[in-house]
């Protein structure tokens, strides 16, 4: 896997939607906006919503790697413990 390639543009989300819903915050998906990761409580969603396979699926192996990397990251600088897969 390329370390921090850009993930996929997905067709059945609206970038700006992630970003009016939740401001100019950092994404583990920069590219849709999905899956902010800028406190504690958005890193724990994060981290579920990745987890669950219907949203897995949506990404290509490599993406979902880099994603749940991204939240891994933010949760050592959030000082949020979540459960490796």
């Amino acid at each position: 896997m390329a370390k921090d390639s850009k993930i996929d543009r997905r067709d059945d989300v609206s970038p700006t939607e992630g970003e009016h819903k939740y401001g100019d915050v950092e994404f583990a998906d920069p590219t849709n906006k999905k899956y902010p990761i800028d406190t504690p409580e958005h890193v724990r969603a994060a981290w579920s919503y990745i987890n669950h396979k219907d949203n897995a699926e949506k990404y290509d192996a490599d993406d979902v790697e880099q994603i749940k990397e991204r939240i891994k990251k933010a949760a050592k600088k959030h000082d949020v413990t979540i459960e490796s897969d």
